[in-house]
């Protein structure tokens, strides 16, 4: 039987030494790492198209039963008034503290599946495995389904994903559809028939460019790409491989993994069940310069940029607290651009005798599942640094950051990279901390995607 989360914490004592020192697999997508060379690769959403495979690399969860909204509307902060066939919604979960959990897209299927579920909730596992635990304990009419990405899962999968991005992305449409595209409503599904079948549509994109991300059942995915891929030549398409995709979220502005806030015991004792249900193998591992109390790695829907999203309109875990958080937020999520001549000395002390900065991968500098670096202004810690990596198509080294509120766009800041002491993750060399700075800038970092993206 695996060692639960509560077990782990008994032996080790605090949940950020093991965290922090524990061996957990790298996160890879399990598709081709590059089909050209991951800069021309993520250079084309913003110049042409691109086609991004997202078949293989997230967890799935499909649901039904009569109670599914009435549980999942629980530990939601999301109102589900609007939600019906052929809508999807970002779904967010936070403790009884208003903390996120985490986030993931929760689908209303058009169509049900093979197996007749209409419901599916898709990600990374932290809220998914949190989904599940409710629903084994709801008592309620609710079932579930676990699909685990293609590195956990043997066999297909459900559906095939294609993320259809850039601004040419709408002429490929076009041509697929021969004639004009349909409006649709952003986070709206709709049935596009193409390549001699019903394909689904999502609009949405993950890296804040037009398009649509399509779906249907895997059998029939090898056919839509050619189609897609065909359509798309004379247009500049392009095949997204696994380093390149890894950068869309600091376009999107979308934090990939925020730490779970299920550390903190509540009066009722619920994070402590959830503890004992939780395998400690799926806790994740954390990244990063940031070392203290848990709770410093605790963030609100607020310090994400995911306020939009909360509704107070029913009741849910942390309703209380997060109305009192959103009457005054501490953070709020940003971009930082690092200064090209610090990158550029973390790569010199790599090549020079002495002990080196901790390596910077490119082009995604996330070692951690959950990576957190410290943000400080002189000797005043103002904030977070999480998902870090460079963005081909600006030339930059960019890291998406959680600040107090008080840190303005355009300021100067420095973000702590390095471990100091090095943790002992097998993934982390004997290094010595740096700081690098950084400008303050607004996230999502184009003007497109954090204003015309979404009204579409």
């Amino acid at each position: 039987m695996s060692e639960s989360l509560a077990q782990a914490l008994a032996r080790v004592g605090d949940p950020v030494e093991l965290l922090r020192n524990v061996d957990y697999p790298a996160f890879t997508f399990p598709v081709h790492p590059e089909f050209s060379n991951w800069r021309s690769e993520s250079r084309s959403w913003n110049e042409t198209v691109a086609l991004m495979d997202q078949s293989h690399h997230m967890t799935q969860l499909f649901l039904e039963g009569e109670d599914v909204v009435e549980v999942l509307s629980g530990i939601a902060v999301n109102t589900f008034t609007n939600f019906r066939p052929g809508v999807a919604k970002q779904l967010i979960s936070v403790n009884h503290e208003g903390y996120v959990i985490g986030d993931g897209i929760l689908f209303h299927l058009a169509h049900p599946t093979a197996q007749g579920e209409r419901i599916v909730l898709i990600g990374h596992h932290v809220l998914i495995d949190w989904v599940r635990f409710h629903a084994e304990r709801s008592g309620k009419d609710i079932r579930t389904r676990l699909e685990g990405n293609s590195h956990m899962r043997e066999g297909d999968p459900t559906f095939y994903r294609y993320e259809l991005q850039g601004p040419r992305a709408h002429d490929v449409l076009e041509k697929l559809l021969g004639g004009p595209v349909p409006e649709v409503k952003f986070f709206h599904i709709h049935d596009f028939a193409f390549a001699g079948t019903t394909v689904q549509g999502l609009r949405h994109g993950m890296a804040g460019q037009p398009g649509f991300e399509f779906f249907g059942p895997y059998s029939e995915g090898e056919r839509v790409r050619a189609a897609i891929l065909e359509a798309g030549d004379e247009f500049g398409i392009v095949r997204i491989g696994a380093k390149a995709y890894s950068v869309t979220p600091l376009e999107s502005g979308w934090v990939p993994t925020p730490f779970p806030a299920i550390f903190t015991d509540d009066p009722d004792g619920l994070f402590a069940e959830y503890r004992e249900w939780l395998p400690a193998a799926r806790a994740g591992s954390i990244g990063g310069s940031l070392y203290g109390a848990v709770e410093d790695f605790y963030l609100t829907p607020y310090d994400l940029g995911l306020g939009r999203s909360v509704n107070f309109d029913h009741d849910f875990i942390g309703k209380e607290a997060l109305q009192r958080i959103a009457a005054s937020p501490a953070r709020r999520k940003v971009t930082l651009i690092w200064d090209a001549a610090d990158v550029a000395k973390v790569v010199e002390s790599q090549l020079t005798p002495g002990a080196p900065a901790k390596y910077l991968e490119f082009p995604k500098a996330r070692y951690g599942f959950y990576q957190f670096d410290e943000v400080r202004q002189g000797d005043r810690r103002v904030g977070v640094s999480t998902d870090a990596g460079y963005v081909a198509f600006d030339q930059l080294y960019l890291s998406l950051a959680s600040l107090d509120v008080d840190v303005p766009d355009g300021a100067r800041v420095e973000v702590l990279w390095g471990e100091e002491p090095n943790s002992r993750k097998s993934n982390v060399e004997p290094h010595e901390q740096v700081r690098i700075g950084a400008t303050v800038a607004p996230a999502p970092y184009h003007e497109y995607a954090r204003t015309t993206y979404r009204d579409l």
